[in-house]
């Protein structure tokens, strides 16, 4: 569990706390989390949408049904994954996927509740999502998602050759860390 204190000042004008750990799908985070992946699912769509024009004749308030389970189902839906969540204030105010392979980690879901923005909730995140660098990290980003692509730069992320034929969708991906640093 990491601590940032004084994150920023709540209207009350305390510090306010933020607790990055990972989730408790088998309690109380699962359904927080659900709705997190929900509106990051959402927010997605809209964008696509924005950006790429809508597909076929889908309606961007609906999601789309491969996504499902992630919302209702996040336990066994990421069985694979590890899920950090960000806590603030008794509340989730974000959350990070990385599933898990053999020779790569992904980062599939990174997401900030908008009411939690500019309070550095995404990089304690990502702090959490590179805690294990034992293999490379990849990840996929919106070329119109200039914060993030310029958090994953800040991070060692490089652009690497695609192995996703989406049009306008960035493969990213970080380098492990050396044996002889895996102890730091």
């Amino acid at each position: 569990m990491m601590t940032i204190n004084g994150l920023s000042a709540g209207t009350s004008g305390r510090a306010r706390a933020l607790i990055v750990r990972p989730a408790d799908l088998d309690g109380p985070d699962n359904a927080a989390v659900g709705r997190l992946v929900e509106a990051y699912l959402t927010q997605t769509e809209l964008e696509k949408a924005a950006h790429l024009g809508p597909a076929g004749d889908a309606n961007t308030h609906e999601l789309p049904e491969r996504y499902r389970d992630e919302v209702d189902d996040p336990r066994g839906a990421y069985a694979d994954s590890l899920v950090w969540v960000a806590e603030s204030d008794g509340s989730l105010v974000g959350l990070v996927v990385v599933q898990q392979g053999e020779s790569v980690r992904e980062i599939k879901r990174l997401w900030v509740d908008p009411g939690a923005r500019g309070l550095r909730v995404g990089s304690a995140l990502m702090d959490a999502a590179l805690s294990r660098r034992d293999r490379p990290i990849r990840l996929t980003v919106w070329d119109w998602r200039d914060g993030p692509v310029g958090l994953y730069r800040s991070r060692g992320f490089d652009l690497v050759e695609s192995w996703d034929d989406r049009p306008r969708l960035l493969c990213m991906q970080l380098a492990p860390r050396r044996p002889a640093d895996l102890d730091e």
